[in-house]
């Protein structure tokens, strides 16, 4: 088992080890935690961008030493042309192609937001500073990574029709393979724009009216009026303090990050057992299906969405506890929700820490990619239901119920824990097998290594089955069948099961960092 790489001077991790390298020049010239987040999630854009862009969206928890996390909410909203009648003859909204490019894209938003949260804490550095490494790796090229090839010559038949995208990320027609030099010289141009003429001008200015221009080259329905009436904004996070006094932040809806906190809130009750034994897998995935339920029915566009602390308070939670029978799997048939998505972290040499969270719904999104800004635009809007009421009705202004939820913790010694993952429906599970490892002693790289499980569904599944990498041990596999969950076998350090990744603070300064396996990614320190 790899051990776990600490600092004492600022450490980062990211799913691209290319992204982990530019977080840490910004730490190593002095640059903040969020700036070094900024400059990792730029160029995860780039070089990993079948899992992100600049055309998603994006959720952050920003940490400052003896304060409580500040969030920010940077998912865009229907846009006005997104209404039912757009949508006759569909049965629901497509997942590919014009019609799922229906939000705005609020990433670039939330770069800006989480700097005007970090302008005080020094001088900044330049906006061309933090794009530096993403327009070289656009220009110049990066080599592509197995993830990469692999999916898109499994989404090709897909993707092959969306606008701008065979152009772009095809190779003399046909899939890239992995090592490929791939070039992209039109993002490349709208990240110098950005790095000139500052984050705000993808929304409002002549880089949003070139956004504009390409969205209606393709009859495609987001406007510059769209882009101008919206901005990111923060919000207050939803918390959770465990038994033992470890406290617990996570975001608010339109994400699942409720459902997030109840999982290790509710399993906090049950008998605790020894880590990864029957008891303690078993509570977890229950938990899950109890926190999914709560989930499904509060949580859609924040203005309609119900109190999601009232699932975190004591009674909720043992109420919840109380249903949970530690013999037997409850039944579950679930829709699943797919998706891909990165997470990254940092922390600088002060004791900023980040947890953010970037994404493009599916592989690629919609797969539409603007032929002169270079954007792959993302099909997030694709969760809406076309129905006229409802937490998950499309209607312009609203925002689709997100999967996406970076994940911060404190615990009673002083430590300070920012974590996350992408992966769907999987992200909250990874997420309380990763913090309950790491709670229980298990160092935090092995945390992230060790095999997992995952409830629910991938690409093309007809049923819902509890998916464990086939390293998790014959015993427990035995024991979970035993108890009635509907297993399936994966192979090893599956990408099924996420890329996650850690990193914890001590009081004396000492940084830890853990990257997943399972990803491209790397932890890189000062």
């Amino acid at each position: 088992m790899r051990e776990t790489p600490r600092s004492h001077g600022g450490i980062v991790t990211a799913p691209h080890h290319l992204a982990a390298q530019a977080g840490r020049d910004i730490l190593a010239v002095g640059g903040t935690a969020v700036e070094a987040t900024i400059a990792m999630a730029a160029t995860l854009a780039v070089v990993y961008p079948h899992m992100t862009g600049l055309g998603g969206d994006g959720f952050w928890l920003i940490g400052r030493p003896g304060q409580a996390p500040r969030a920010i909410d940077a998912s865009g909203c229907a846009v006005a042309a997104a209404r039912l009648e757009t949508y006759a003859g569909h049965a629901e909204i497509p997942q590919r192609g014009v019609l799922a490019a229906n939000t705005v894209a609020g990433t670039v938003g939330g770069w800006q937001k989480a700097l005007e949260i970090s302008r005080d804490w020094q001088q900044p550095l330049p906006h061309a500073a933090l794009m530096a490494s993403a327009i070289r790796h656009a220009t110049t090229g990066f080599a592509v990574s197995r993830s990469q090839a692999a999916l898109t010559a499994t989404h090709l038949p897909a993707l092959r029709e969306a606008p701008g995208f065979s152009g772009t990320f095809l190779l003399d027609g046909v899939p890239p393979r992995e090592a490929d030099r791939m070039r992209l010289p039109r993002l490349a141009a709208t990240l110098e724009a950005l790095a000139r003429d500052g984050f705000d001008s993808f929304y409002r200015g002549p880089l949003a009216a070139r956004i504009a221009q390409d969205m209606a080259r393709i009859d495609g329905l987001v406007t510059e009026a769209d882009l101008a009436g919206w901005q990111a904004a923060e919000v207050a996070p939803l918390s959770l303090t465990l038994r033992d006094g470890s406290r617990l932040f996570n975001l608010p809806a339109p994400t699942q990050g409720m459902a997030s906190l109840a999982i290790l809130g509710i399993a906090d009750l049950l008998p605790p057992g020894g880590t990864d034994s029957f008891e303690h897998v078993h509570g977890l995935i229950e938990a899950t299906k109890a926190a999914f339920r709560q989930r499904d029915a509060i949580i859609g566009d924040p203005q309609l969405s119900g109190d999601q602390q009232a699932p975190l308070t004591a009674a909720a939670l043992q109420a919840a506890a109380r249903g949970i029978d530690m013999q037997r799997a409850a039944p579950w048939p679930h829709p699943a929700t797919p998706g891909d998505t990165i997470w990254c972290g940092a922390v600088d040499a002060a004791g900023n820490m980040t947890s953010f969270i970037q994404s493009i719904f599916f592989e690629f999104g919609s797969g539409v990619v603007l032929q002169d800004s270079g954007l792959t635009w993302q099909n997030r809007g694709s969760s809406f239901t076309l129905a006229t009421e409802g937490l998950r009705a499309l209607a312009p202004g609203r925002k689709p119920f997100h999967t996406l939820n970076p994940a911060m913790a404190e615990f009673p010694d002083g430590r300070r824990m920012s974590y996350g993952t992408m992966g769907g429906e999987g992200q909250p599970q990874t997420q309380a097998a990763v913090f309950s490892r790491h709670a229980r002693g298990v160092p935090l790289q092995e945390a992230v290594t060790r095999p997992r499980w995952l409830l629910g569904r991938t690409w093309g599944d007809a049923q819902t089955t509890l998916k464990l990498e086939a390293d998790i041990g014959d015993g427990l596999i035995a024991a979970l069948r035993a108890a009635g969950h509907e297993v399936e076998l994966l192979p090893a350090h599956s990408s099924t099961m996420g890329h996650a990744g850690a990193l914890v603070l001590h009081p004396d300064g000492l940084c830890e960092g853990a990257t997943d396996p399972r990803s491209d990614g790397a932890v890189a320190a000062l």
